[in-house]
C-alpha cells in the first residue's frame, strides 16, 4: 500500500514538475496566436491552452513542496514495515528442467537380509542368504546350507597310531532348517561332518559322524518370550571360544585349547538380557555322556558395540565313568571335570580380536579310576582382519600347559603325558566370493615335557613338532 503510494507522489512531483516548464511556453504560443490573428489581446481571446496559467508558479512550487514532504514521510513509515516484518523463507531453487520430478519417486532399496541366528558364526564365513518357504501351522521357515571339502599334508604325523601323511574328505555336507520368529521357534541341523584339530590325528568323515553325534548333531526347540528363551535339545555347548564345526570359525582346524572343551551337550537352557547383561544357564549331559549331571552357566557383559567380557563356567555335578565303544564323543577323564573360561573380545570394522583364558580341573576319584587328580591352564588369541576384495587373514596363537609328572603311577594324562604342554600357531588366510570360499590353515604344534607312550608326533612317537597344511574349499547355500 505505501508503494503504491510513493509511486502517486512520484508522478504527483513530475506532472507538476512538467507544468511549470510548459506554461511559460504555452503562454507564448498564445501570444503568437493572438497576434496572427489581427492583434487580439491576452483576455480577449482565452484559449484552452492558457488555463494553466491560472496558477501561479508559487502556488505550484508550494504544493510540489507539501508532495515532497508527504513522500519523505511515507519513507520513513515502509523503512519501520521492514524492520518489523519477518525475513521471507529461502526460496526454492528451481528444479532442472532436463530432470523434472517422478510421478511415481522409485521405492528405497531393501536392506540387505540380516544373518540367521543359528548356526552361530565367528566369521569371516558367513551364512547365505536364506530360502524362505511356507509351511502350514509351522508358518514360514528358512533353509541354508554348505558343502565343503578339504585336503591335508602334514610332517611328523603318528604313525604309530595309524595315521598317514595326507588325506582328503568332505567336511561339510549339511543342511540347517530353521524357524527364528514367533513364541515357538526351532533349528535342526543335519548331514556330514569333519572335525580337524591341530594336535591330533586325521579321522575320515564317516567315522567322525559315527563316533560322536550321528547325522543331527543339533537340534532344538526354542520358546520365547521378549529377551527371555527357552531351549530344549542337542545344544551347542556355552564353553570355549571356538564353535564346533569348520566353517563357524577362523580356522579350519581347532586349537589346543578346544580338544579340552565338550562341544555338543543334550539338556535344556535358558537365556535372558537384561540391558548390556546376557546371561545364560543350562543343565545337560556333558560330554554327549546321556547322563544329566552337568550344569553350565555364561554371563556376557557388553560395554558397548565394540567390548564384550564374558565369564562361563560348566562341571559335572555327579562322577560316574562311561565306556563305550561307539562314542569317543565321551572321554572319561573330560566327563568328569570343570572348565572355566574368562573371555574378551574387541569387534570394530574389519577387525576381530578374542583373547581368553582357559581352566580346566579333574577331581581325584577312585571310584571311577582316577586316582590322582589333575588341571590344565591354557591361554588363546583369536584375530581375524578382513581386506578387501573378500580377502581375510586369521591368526591364532596359544599354549596349554597340564599338571602333573610321569613319575607318578597314578597321573592321569591331558595332554601329551602327566605334566606335557604345547604352543601352536594358526594362520588362515580366506578368500569369499559370493557363496564360494576357499581357505587354508599353515599350522605348527610344538609339544613340551611328553611322555611318547602317550601319542606325540612322528612313527614313532617321538618328535615334539607337528607342521601341517589343511585346504578347504566350498560353498555356503
Amino acid at each position: 500500500m505505501i508503494k503504491n503510494k510513493n509511486i502517486g507522489v512520484c508522478l504527483g512531483i513530475l506532472a507538476l514538475a512538467l507544468g511549470i516548464v510548459g506554461a511559460p511556453a504555452a503562454r507564448a504560443q498564445s501570444r503568437m496566436a493572438a497576434g496572427e490573428s489581427g492583434g487580439a489581446t491576452e483576455t480577449s481571446a482565452p484559449s484552452a491552452s492558457a488555463t494553466p496559467a491560472a496558477t501561479s508558479p508559487a502556488d505550484l512550487r508550494q504544493r510540489i513542496d507539501a508532495l515532497k514532504a508527504e513522500l519523505a514521510d511515507l519513507n520513513t513509515q515502509l523503512a519501520a514495515e521492514k524492520d518489523e516484518t519477518p525475513a521471507a523463507p529461502a526460496a526454492v531453487a528451481p528444479q532442472d528442467p532436463g530432470s523434472p520430478t517422478p510421478a511415481n519417486p522409485p521405492p528405497a532399496a531393501t536392506p540387505a537380509p540380516a544373518p540367521l541366528p543359528s548356526p552361530s558364526m565367528a566369521g569371516p564365513l558367513a551364512t547365505a542368504v536364506p530360502h524362505e518357504f511356507e509351511a502350514g501351522p509351522f508358518g514360514n521357515l528358512n533353509v541354508t546350507g554348505i558343502l565343503s571339502g578339504m585336503g591335508w599334508t602334514e610332517a611328523n604325523y603318528a604313525g604309530f597310531l595309524g595315521d598317514t601323511p595326507t588325506h582328503y574328505d568332505v567336511t561339510n555336507a549339511q543342511i540347517f532348517i530353521q524357524k527364528t520368529t514367533g513364541w515357538f521357534q526351532f533349528f535342526l541341523q543335519a548331514g556330514a561332518y569333519n572335525l580337524p584339530a591341530v594336535g591330533t590325528t586325521f579321522l575320515g568323515t564317516p567315522d567322525t559322524v559315527k563316533g560322536f553325534y550321528g547325522p543331527f548333531p543339533q537340534g532344538y526347540v526354542k520358546l520365547v518370550k521378549g529377551n527371555f528363551n527357552v531351549e530344549v535339545g542337542a545344544l551347542p555347548t556355552l564353553i570355549g571360544a571356538e564353535y564346533t564345526f569348520s566353517f563357524e570359525n577362523m580356522n579350519i582346524e581347532r586349537g589346543l585349547l578346544w580338544n579340552q572343551e565338550n562341544a555338543v551337550n543334550r539338556g535344556i537352557q535358558l537365556n535372558d538380557t537384561y540391558k548390556k547383561l546376557t546371561v545364560a544357564f543350562s543343565w545337560n549331559d556333558g560330554f554327549y555322556s546321556n547322563r544329566y549331571t552337568w550344569l553350565s552357566g555364561s554371563l556376557a557383559y557388553a560395554f558397548n558395540s565394540s567390548n564384550t567380557l564374558s565369564f562361563v563356567g560348566m562341571g559335572n555335578a555327579g562322577a560316574y565313568a562311561r565306556v563305550s565303544s561307539t562314542s569317543i564323543a565321551t572321554p572319561t577323564t573330560l566327563n568328569n571335570s570343570q572348565i572355566y573360561n574368562l573371555l574378551y573380545t574387541y569387534t570394530k570394522g574389519p577387525v576381530t580380536i578374542t583373547p581368553y583364558y582357559q581352566y580346566t580341573v579333574v577331581k581325584t576319584n577312585p571310584n571311577i579310576g582316577i586316582f590322582q587328580g589333575a588341571h590344565t591352564n591354557g591361554g588363546a588369541i583369536l584375530a581375524n582382519y578382513n581386506f578387501k576384495h573378500g580377502f581375510s587373514l586369521a591368526v591364532r596363537p596359544e599354549y596349554i600347559k597340564s599338571s602333573g609328572t610321569v613319575l607318578d603311577p597314578n597321573a592321569i594324562n591331558l595332554l601329551y603325558g602327566p605334566g606335557s604342554g604345547a604352543f601352536s600357531f594358526t594362520v588362515t588366510p580366506t578368500y569369499v566370493k559370493d557363496a564360494f570360499f576357499i581357505r587354508g590353515d599353515f599350522s605348527i604344534v610344538h609339544a613340551t615335557d611328553t611322555t611318547p607312550a602317550f601319542g606325540v608326533f612322528g612313527p614313532t612317537g617321538l618328535k615334539v613338532n607337528q607342521p601341517r597344511g589343511v585346504l578347504e574349499a566350498g560353498f555356503m547355500f
